[in-house]
């Protein structure tokens, strides 16, 4: 009570015009002030209230909370990598790395099971776009889109750039729908050189089910950017062996496997019809090896009057196999097949040739209109794989549908 008088009398002074002395002054310093409880505790004695918003703290994502990145800073020499690894084979053979870009290709390459080394992003978005376990491991590299665009191969860049340790497809892990529609059917990519072409090859293989693709020596590189983007991601669904030599490439299918190649010359057209006997002529993707002459003295050039291109034509007779030509529609698939496909400038190779007539294989023809050239390599392959698809899917109901309703004796 004597407190309260204290304070109440100053203030009565105040009103008659009595000056206020600094005690009231220090009083008022020294009234108590009120201390807000904490969130927990308010949340703890009330659990049902609500926070307003604007209390509310924005709740970090995952990608914010967990990974660790940190930002590229002027100058950073990993930077210059990115287009090293991309633009050079042999950097790339070297090294072991390969340049992957967007999202999708990043993330197929993860499931399964390659390595990432380092990934270059734009956003942090960008990270929630791909498993988050799997980026722990890996050096995450913040830089600024601008830089990105200089770096990328493409128009328009999707923000997000990954160095691998380049995969081997013993090491793969593919993913379980595609183990599942594997059918016995191989792509056998011969001296294909256009990045595009073979990409193309690979996304159709993938689509068709086939088991393996087999790339021999004089193909293009499997890692180059350009195969990448045009596969679409099927280097991560199915075993493609690369840089074969074709003594070796048997080992890698079964063994009663017919090897086929590819042909866009109709036999039943009736002008051409004498040129199916295995001439070079009537191989439209057959390339003739360069060092393939006839060997013949001075003096059987002295005396022989042909022509050096009716040589030449001799020659040829000589060393192509025969094949049998057959439409494409028909049936070649009785057992596990191999479709060869060569590459547009070039052409199938005499050992693709001689690898056929071995194991009892044909020309496959695509025929196509008088006058119109020969198809694109990635088209015709597209062709002739789907067409096996179909005949092989086809000779299993057809199985199936014995074994359920087995004929009555």
């Amino acid at each position: 009570m004597a407190a309260l008088r204290r304070l109440v009398a100053p203030l009565l002074r105040a009103q008659a015009g009595a000056p206020v002395g600094r005690r009231w002054v220090r009083a008022l310093r020294r009234s108590p002030v009120r201390v807000l409880p904490s969130r927990k505790e308010r949340e703890a004695a009330e659990p049902g209230r609500r926070e307003p918003a604007e209390l509310k703290r924005p709740q970090q994502g995952p990608a914010e909370q967990e990974l660790r990145y940190e930002k590229a800073k002027p100058g950073d020499k990993r930077l210059g990598r990115v287009v090293t690894i991309a633009k050079s084979k042999k950097f790339r053979d070297q090294h072991g790395k390969i340049l992957l870009e967007g999202p999708r290709l990043i993330k197929d390459a993860l499931d399964a099971g390659a390595v990432l080394q380092t990934l270059f992003f734009s956003i942090v978005e960008n990270l929630k776009k791909l498993p988050e376990e799997k980026l722990k491991k890996s050096t995450l590299v913040k830089v600024k889109f601008e830089d990105m665009k200089n770096w990328s191969d493409v128009i328009a860049p999707q923000g997000l750039i990954g160095i691998f340790s380049r995969p081997g497809h013993a090491t793969m892990t593919y993913p379980p729908d595609q183990l599942r529609s594997l059918l016995p059917l191989y792509l056998i990519c011969d001296n294909v050189r256009n990045p595009g072409n073979l990409g193309t090859m690979l996304r159709s293989a993938a689509g068709a089910g086939c088991s393996k693709v087999l790339l021999t020596k004089g193909c293009v590189d499997l890692w180059e950017p350009k195969v990448l983007r045009a596969g679409m991601g099927a280097h991560f669904r199915l075993p493609i062996i690369a840089n074969l030599e074709w003594e070796s490439l048997p080992n890698y299918l079964p063994p009663d496997t017919r090897v086929h190649v590819a042909d866009n010359h109709d036999p039943r057209t009736q002008d051409e019809m004498e040129d199916v006997s295995g001439k070079a002529s009537s191989y439209r993707w057959v390339s003739r090896p360069h060092n393939l002459k006839v060997q013949r003295s001075r003096e059987d050039l002295a005396f022989d009057s042909e022509s050096e291109e009716e040589e030449e034509r001799r020659a040829d007779e000589a060393w192509l196999p025969e094949l049998d030509a057959q439409c494409y529609h028909e049936s070649w698939t009785q057992g596990p097949a191999a479709v060869v496909i060569g590459g547009e400038t070039h052409g199938l190779s005499m050992e693709a040739l001689q690898l056929a007539e071995s194991t009892g294989g044909n020309r496959l023809v695509i025929p196509v209109v008088p006058g119109v050239d020969s198809l694109n390599s990635a088209m015709a392959a597209t062709i002739l794989l789907f067409e096996g698809k179909r005949q092989l899917q086809l000779r299993k109901q057809e199985k199936s549908k014995r074994h359920k309703f087995p004929a009555s004796g």
